[in-house]
């Protein structure tokens, strides 16, 4: 047969790249690593974040959660159980809940907000004698 077949003799290799396949395609790059939050699982990295920015956080889940599912619940109880008393109120509730996610985040950027002018007033001893009154 062929000279040059006498080595694959009777082999039909699919899927393989050949030696000159290998040569012209590019190296596959490495993806940078990634810092993650807590890759030992005993939550060292949240001593990272402010504790009342993490309760803020928490509280805000905990209610967007009961939200979601009560706002859900509610009609589709009342409307395939027939439960009329019941999903109404898991209704209502999960609205409430929802008020309450809201007022837990503008609380929190509240004292954020006052934390961020407290600590720039106290860096400006300049600004301070512009605002003081006039001396009689």
């Amino acid at each position: 047969m062929f000279s040059l077949d006498e080595d694959d003799e009777g082999e039909v290799s699919f899927g393989e790249s050949s030696d000159a396949e290998r040569e012209m395609t590019p190296d596959i790059p490495k993806a940078p690593s990634v810092k993650t939050f807590d890759d030992s699982g005993d939550f060292e990295g949240a001593s990272d974040v402010d504790s009342r920015t993490l309760r803020a956080f928490v509280v805000a889940v905990i209610y967007a959660n009961a939200a979601v599912l009560l706002v859900a619940l509610g009609p589709m109880l009342w409307f395939f159980e027939g439960w009329s008393r019941i999903g109404p109120v898991l209704f209502f509730l999960g609205l409430l809940a929802g008020v309450r996610t809201y007022q837990t985040y503008r609380a929190w950027e509240r004292a954020r907000d006052a934390t961020e002018s407290d600590s720039e007033g106290d860096g400006d001893d300049e600004g301070d004698a512009d605002h003081s009154p006039p001396e009689a």
